[in-house]
């Protein structure tokens, strides 16, 4: 397609520019991330009157059983959008961890199941591509704590696109198998995500390729605004009281709340307070330690911590995250790694889910929100679990047991069914003195 023909095919959707968030310049919908003027992130806008006019409640059950059934709502000209079933991952209703918690409505949105590689990650990159697919692209790249590397490539490989990725060399196995089985150029990067990420800013501007979280970032972040969507229309066409979330770049924690306005705006659903709380872990916790301090500046840090697909020492949308959480009365948390590992198996123990170190993160958090009195136990809360414990199962070795080895005889396992009993008592009765 050229990009007349895409300009032209524009006109006819609902998106209309990209903004700047600082300054309010307007640019053409190409592939531009930053404001020429004050450097500040571009964001894509619609007509939310003319939404109005042509979206309800009925056409959009009417859509596909993925996220395009929000298509009027994401930037995509065109009919020739990628759809791999991502999206309409469940809502459940969550009752055994929130009477473990001590709540009575909670929810959990599962993304660990999103298709096509488990994580939300296939959300926006769906969105991204099909508009790079659109802008003539052929190349497609992005830098990744591995999730987003796992979406790139399999979609990319569905589409027929070239794909080169780059990760941090120390990601954890599943993740850079979950890469490569799609085929695609890896680099390991002997670095951290931040020097992944400037890597590829230097690649970006010699190659003229398509990176979903670079040049095609205004694009590529609309894609989370579906996670909003989706639980809108989950709970009958109404809003929750709050949600937990877990913060990486910020972006997906401010889409959401972006997702709620829209549909407000467009009188899908009742105008009503949202509280947004946002989770990291001590690791990498630059926007908790902001929020904690009263500051609206990130000061950088060093990630350590098992939670490696939210460590993002100097996230790009760290301040949006901070005004969305203090605007809307929620709060910006951070746990430890242990606690992390606990949240892991609370969620499995709980409610059958195996989240991966971002999902045990938003457990956490939660957890220690409703001990500290800040989630209200009568209000209906929703956590976001964004990937699948099958990409991270080294943060959890060495803390669920082992097998209990016994011969192919009765006896055998009556014997060791009896040290079961034992230790399980021994781990959960008090002992009396």
């Amino acid at each position: 397609m050229t990009l007349a023909t895409q300009t032209l095919n524009s006109t006819s959707a609902a998106f209309k520019a990209l903004v700047c968030k600082e300054c309010g310049a307007e640019y053409p919908l190409e592939a531009i991330h930053v404001c020429e003027l004050c450097f500040g992130p571009l964001e894509v806008t619609y007509d939310y009157e003319k939404l109005k006019q042509t979206v309800t409640r009925t056409t959009i059950e009417a859509g596909p059983h993925s996220i395009w059934r929000y298509r009027p709502f994401l930037p995509v000209a065109t009919d020739n959008f990628i759809d791999v079933g991502t999206g309409l991952t469940p809502l459940i209703k969550s009752n055994r961890l929130a009477r473990r918690l001590g709540i009575k409505n909670l929810y959990i949105k599962n993304d660990a199941v999103n298709m096509p590689t488990l994580s939300f990650k296939d959300r926006v990159v769906s969105v991204a591509l099909s508009r790079a697919r659109e802008l003539g692209f052929t190349t497609i790249s992005c830098a990744s704590t591995g999730n987003l590397a796992n979406s790139t490539a399999a979609i990319a490989a569905r589409a027929g696109l070239d794909c080169c990725v780059f990760i941090p060399a120390d990601l954890e196995a599943g993740k850079v198998l979950g890469t490569l089985i799609y085929g695609p150029t890896v680099m390991a990067v002997q670095g951290n995500y931040d020097q992944v990420n400037r890597l590829c800013c230097e690649v970006a501007n010699t190659y003229k390729w398509g990176f979903v979280n670079i040049n095609l970032r205004p694009y590529y972040s609309e894609g989370s605004k579906t996670l909003g969507y989706e639980v809108a229309e989950q709970l009958g066409w109404q809003l929750p009281d709050h949600i937990v979330a877990p913060l990486a770049s910020g972006s997906l924690f401010t889409k959401i709340y972006k997702g709620f306005q829209e549909f407000i705006k467009v009188g899908l659903v009742e105008n009503k307070a949202v509280r947004f709380s946002g989770a990291q872990a001590d690791g990498c916790s630059p926007i908790a330690k902001a929020f904690r301090e009263g500051r609206d500046f990130i000061q950088p840090v060093k990630p350590n911590t098992i939670a490696k697909s939210i460590a993002i020492g100097n996230p790009a949308d760290a301040i949006y995250a901070l005004e969305t959480a203090r605007k809307t009365g929620g709060n910006i948390e951070s746990v430890s790694d242990a606690e992390i590992i606990d949240g892991i198996k609370l969620l499995a123990e709980t409610e059958g889910i195996f989240t991966e170190t971002a999902g045990g993160t938003t457990i956490a958090v939660l957890k220690k929100l409703v001990e500290a009195g800040k989630i209200d136990p009568e209000e209906t809360t929703v956590a976001y679990i964004t990937g699948n414990g099958l990409k991270t199962q080294e943060a959890v070795q060495g803390y669920i047991g082992e097998p209990l080895q016994i011969e192919a005889k009765l006896d055998s396992f009556e014997r060791a069914l009896d040290r079961s009993r034992t230790l399980d008592r021994l781990d959960w009765q008090p002992v009396l003195v």
